[in-house]
C-alpha cells in the first residue's frame, strides 16, 4: 500500500504529495482566513487518505458529514449523547478502528469544547494494545485551543485546551496524529501550534499573522506580504511530509461537498416600492408561527420485555442480589446535635472563612452522609447562617440565651453574620470589640478597609453603634440588646 497522496499541484503543474507515514509522526498545521480554502484542503486530505489510515474529524460546523456517504465514515451527533456515552464512543473508536465524524453543530460553543475534550481524552486514554495510527483532524482549532480567555467559561477552556495539548504534544506515541486548521495563528494557543512540523499556509491579511506564517515557513520578513496575494485554494507548504523548501500548492478537486455554500449574487426583486411596502406591513400584528428547528432523530426506545429477558438469561445477573439492610433514620434531635458538632469542627479550620460557601456546603453534606445523617430539607441559606454562628464561637445555638441575638440577626445579610456575631458576643460578655484583623479573617478577607465598610453598613442599618472617645478608644454597642463592648484603642 502506498502511503503517499497527491494534495494538489504547483502553478507549473507538478504534483505535490503528502507522505502519510511521515505526517503521522510530525503532524500538520493549516492556517488561512475565512474563505481561503482551509475546509477544501482538509476535505482533499481526508478523501485521499481515507483508504490508508483511520480518521477522526472534530467538526464544529457539520461540514464533513458528507464523508459518510462516499467513504463510510460514521457520523456521531454530539448533541444526541450524554457525557458518559461520548466517553464510551471515544474508547470504542480506538478499539474497532472506525473512521468517524464528530458533528458538533447542534451544540453551543461551551458544550462543543467540553464534548470534544471528553471525546479526545477517551481516545488518548485507550489501552496500549489499541494504539493504532489515527489521523485526528480538528477544524476551527482556535475554538478548542484558544490563546486567551474569551466569552466561554474558564472550565470549558481549561478542559478543551488540555485535551488539544495532549493531542499535539503527547498523542504521537499513542498513534494520534493531529491535523489542526485555524483562521488565525494569533488566536491559537502557542503550545498547541508549536508541535506541528508541517505547515500549509493560506491567504491572510493581518500583519501579525503574515509574519508568524512567514517565520514558520522559513521566509524572510519582507517576503511575508506574498501570503496576502495567495489565491483561494492556494497554499504555501513546508515540512518533512510535504517539501523541504516552501512550495506553492493549488489544492486539487474533491468528490464530496459541504452543507454550507458560498452565497452568490441573485437578481433583485422587480416589485415596486408600494408593493414591497405592502408585503412588509401585511398582518404585521399577527404573531408568526414558531418554526420547527432541526433536531437529531430520537434514538429507538428499549423494549422492556427484551431487556428483562436478556437480564434473566445473564448468568451474572440471574440471581438478584439480597436487599441491603436499611439504615435506621436518626431522630431529628440526634440529627441536629450531630450537624452542630460537624459545623463546629469545620469552623476550627483556620482557612474555612476564605472558602466559597458552595464548597463549604458540599463539604458539610459529605460529612453528614459519612455519619449517616440525612440532609433532606437543608438548604444553603440555613447552612450559611448556622456556619456563621459556629465560626463566631456559638457552640450550642439551641441555648435560650442566644434567642434575642438570633432574632436580631435575621436582619443581617448572610455574609456579614459571622463578624456581627463576634461583636455581639464580645458585647454580651463585656469584652473589648475584636480588632479589625480578627473581624476581617472571620469575614473572609485580608483587607481591614472592607471591615470598616462593613461596620459602616451595620451602623447605617441601626444594628450597631460605633463610638470613639477623645482618647481614641472604640466601643461598639447593640441598642436592641442593650449591650456594649468594652472600650479599646481602635
Amino acid at each position: 500500500m502506498s502511503a503517499n497522496i497527491v494534495i494538489g499541484q504547483t502553478p507549473q503543474g507538478e504534483s505535490i504529495e503528502i507522505d502519510i507515514k511521515e505526517l503521522l509522526a510530525t503532524r500538520l498545521l493549516v492556517q488561512g482566513n475565512s474563505g481561503s480554502g482551509k475546509s477544501h484542503l482538509l476535505r482533499r486530505l481526508l478523501e485521499e487518505s481515507a483508504p490508508i489510515v483511520q480518521q477522526v474529524v472534530i467538526d464544529p460546523e457539520g461540514d464533513f458529514v458528507s464523508l459518510a456517504e462516499e467513504f463510510g465514515h460514521v457520523v456521531i451527533d454530539g448533541a444526541a449523547y450524554a457525557e458518559a456515552e461520548i466517553v464510551r464512543l471515544g474508547a470504542r473508536i480506538r478499539e474497532h478502528r472506525a473512521s468517524v465524524v464528530l458533528a458538533l453543530d447542534e451544540l453551543e460553543i461551551d458544550q462543543q469544547m467540553k464534548c470534544a475534550a471528553q471525546f479526545l481524552n477517551a481516545m488518548f486514554d485507550a489501552p496500549r494494545e489499541q494504539w493504532y495510527p489515527v489521523l485526528v483532524v480538528v477544524d476551527e482549532a482556535q475554538m478548542f485551543a484558544p490563546a486567551a480567555a474569551g466569552e466561554v467559561t474558564e472550565e470549558a477552556r481549561r478542559v478543551s485546551l488540555a485535551a488539544m495539548t495532549n493531542l499535539m504534544c503527547r498523542g504521537r506515541k499513542r498513534g494520534l496524529a493531529g491535523v489542526i486548521a485555524t483562521q488565525r495563528l494569533a488566536k491559537l494557543a502557542k503550545n498547541v501550534a508549536a508541535e506541528a512540523s508541517n505547515f500549509l499556509m493560506g491567504r491572510t491579511f493581518l500583519d501579525i499573522d503574515m509574519i508568524r506564517a512567514a517565520d514558520l515557513l522559513g521566509m524572510e520578513r519582507r517576503q511575508a506580504e506574498s501570503i496576502r496575494d495567495l489565491a483561494r485554494g492556494q497554499f504555501l507548504g513546508l515540512g518533512p511530509a510535504i517539501s523541504r523548501r516552501p512550495v506553492a500548492v493549488n489544492i486539487g478537486t474533491v468528490r464530496t461537498g459541504a452543507k454550507s455554500i458560498t452565497p452568490g449574487l441573485m437578481p433583485l426583486p422587480t416589485a415596486s416600492t408600494d408593493e414591497l411596502r405592502e408585503l412588509l406591513h401585511d398582518n404585521l400584528h399577527v404573531e408568526p408561527e414558531r418554526q420547527e428547528f432541526h433536531r437529531p432523530p430520537p434514538r429507538p426506545a428499549i423494549d422492556v420485555d427484551d431487556l428483562s429477558a436478556s437480564i434473566a438469561q445473564s448468568p451474572t445477573l440471574a440471581a438478584a442480589p439480597p436487599p441491603r439492610p436499611e439504615r435506621p433514620e436518626p431522630e431529628p434531635e440526634e440529627n441536629r446535635a450531630a450537624m452542630i458538632e460537624i459545623l463546629n469542627a469545620m469552623a476550627k479550620d483556620e482557612d474555612c472563612s476564605f472558602q466559597p460557601s458552595t464548597t463549604l456546603f458540599q463539604d458539610f453534606t459529605i460529612r453528614c452522609r459519612m455519619k449517616g445523617i440525612s440532609v433532606r430539607g437543608l438548604d444553603a441559606t440555613t447552612f450559611r447562617r448556622g456556619f456563621a454562628a459556629a465560626l463566631a464561637g456559638i457552640e450550642d445555638p439551641d441555648d435560650e440565651k442566644w434567642l434575642d441575638l438570633f432574632n436580631l440577626a435575621k436582619h443581617v445579610p448572610d455574609d456579614a453574620l459571622a463578624p456581627f456575631y463576634l461583636i455581639a458576643l464580645a458585647a454580651m460578655n463585656d469584652q473589648p470589640c475584636p480588632d479589625d484583623m480578627v473581624l476581617a479573617r472571620t469575614y473572609g478577607t485580608s483587607s481591614p478597609r472592607r471591615v470598616q465598610r462593613l461596620l459602616d453598613f451595620l451602623e447605617k442599618d441601626g444594628l450597631i453603634v460605633v463610638r470613639t472617645d477623645f482618647s481614641g478608644k472604640r466601643s461598639v454597642g447593640l441598642p436592641d440588646l442593650g449591650v456594649t463592648t468594652a472600650p479599646v484603642e481602635a
